[in-house]
């Protein structure tokens, strides 16, 4: 369990867009599922930024000779 800050709260919810995602997310309680949904979203936005990174020319210097001759040890 978190050691977030956790807030109490009513909101209307789609019943058959949390049973859908209780199936996907293997989760039994609703407070369970919207957690597991959240935390999804984050990590999706986290790949998203990754990917950009990836596909940010020299942003990481894999094409830097030196930077990469560090990055494989024989051993």
């Amino acid at each position: 369990m978190s050691t977030a800050a956790k807030r109490k709260t009513s909101f209307e919810i789609d019943a058959a867009k949390i049973a859908a995602a209780k199936d996907i997310l293997g989760t039994k309680t609703l407070t369970e599922t919207v957690d597991a949904a959240l935390a999804e979203v984050v990590k999706l936005r986290q790949r998203e930024q990754l990917v950009e990174l990836l596909f940010t020319p020299g942003a990481l210097a894999l094409d830097d000779p030196e930077v990469m001759a560090g990055a494989w040890r024989s051993g």
